[in-house]
């Protein structure tokens, strides 16, 4: 971000020759001041929000909020490996002489944990996809112990896929243009950080809203039928919350993935000064993804907040849950045996949007 010489570009020598020739850093100080304030804001929200989602997570018993708290803690560790250590460390603070071994396990580092905060995000959209539109299979499947084990995994793979990126090349400082290794892992980058969780999400909500859509036109059925079925009231809000955290990640991590695309096929970052500016603008607009889900679930979740409030005032909320639950312990007729168990309970157990549902309204 700022010029510097750092331990990843080729050489003192070549450094001096081509000095003339390097883009410079239009935004001077402005990144490191703006990710010191992000870090500062970002980190306490995203500790709140875990000692919050952990209360809720131990007094419901819901997969949900394993899911939110996996996203929660993996958005602290690229807060911790990236902005902190990459950003602020290595640009403002060791930004002379800094082993070439020690940037590269680094940048190691801060692959993997974007990859990780990222593809956390997939299983709750599986998740609450299935709740929505299986209702009776989620009943059986969705419960905390398979969700740890499903983060497992998740978390397991994005740390093992930031390997690669072990030899990922610095694109402020290294002058030569991107060679078939760089291709490679761009491309792997873009797809992994980008492409390929971006293209679930297209999917999944799409179908989410296909099927809100159908619910909605068969409640004007019936009710023109004169048959009163209850249906949730605020399924425009829910479906929000519920594509929330997907489409702000669309829209903050689609700059950033153009740039790195220009930087390959049209000119490099080290040698255009608005290639240079662009990228650390969609750098910065990136992280602003990892402190953004604490104020999407206050704005849309009671029980949320109400956790919070009990946090900050060092109170201790209800030991146990509303209601008994069946996830551990279902049997294996247990949607055979609820399909005959009346219009009203049938109909709530088909709408998880409900305020008092596993939805993303938590």
């Amino acid at each position: 971000m700022i010029d510097w010489h750092n331990g990843t570009a080729p050489g003192h020598q070549e450094d001096e020759r081509s000095a003339e020739e390097r883009s410079e850093c239009v935004l001077a100080y402005i990144p490191v001041i703006y990710y010191s304030a992000l870090l500062c804001v970002g980190v306490p929200v995203n500790i709140l929000t875990l000692v919050a989602l952990s209360r809720l997570a131990a007094r419901t018993q819901k997969a949900l909020y394993v899911y939110l708290l996996a996203l929660t803690g993996s958005d602290i560790l690229s807060q911790l490996f990236i902005i902190f250590v990459g950003f602020l460390l290595e640009t403002a603070v060791f930004h002379r002489d800094v082993p070439v071994l020690l940037l590269r396990s680094v940048s190691m580092l801060e692959f993997a944990a974007n990859h990780a905060s990222i593809w956390a995000t997939v299983p709750l959209t599986v998740d609450r996809y299935v709740a929505l539109c299986h209702p009776l299979l989620h009943r059986q499947i969705s419960y905390p112990a398979r969700a740890w084990r499903i983060i497992a995994v998740v978390i397991t793979l994005a740390l093992a896929s930031g390997v690669p990126f072990f030899w990922w090349s610095d694109m402020w400082r290294v002058s030569r243009l991107p060679n078939n290794l760089d291709t490679a892992l761009i491309w792997t980058h873009v797809t992994i950080i980008y492409f390929l969780p971006c293209s679930i999400f297209l999917v999944l909500n799409s179908l989410i809203i296909l099927r809100l859509r159908k619910r909605q036109r068969n409640q004007m059925c019936h009710d023109k039928s004169g048959q009163h079925l209850a249906v949730p009231g605020k399924l425009g809000k829910t479906t929000a919350m519920l594509l929330a955290v997907s489409s702000v990640f669309a829209i903050l991590w689609a700059p950033r993935t153009g740039v790195v695309l220009y930087h390959l096929y049209v000119t490099s970052v080290y040698k255009d000064w608005r290639v240079h500016l662009a990228y650390d603008l969609a750098n910065m607009l990136a992280m602003l993804n990892t402190a953004v889900n604490f104020f999407l679930y206050c704005f849309v979740s009671k029980p949320f907040r109400a956790a919070v409030r009990n946090v900050l005032l060092f109170r201790e909320g209800p030991l146990h849950p509303r209601r008994p639950l069946h996830h551990q312990h279902t049997p294996a007729n247990a949607s055979t045996s609820s399909i005959s168990s009346g219009t009203k309970r049938s109909q709530r157990e088909v709408t998880p949007l409900s305020s008092k549902s596993a939805h993303i309204t938590m």
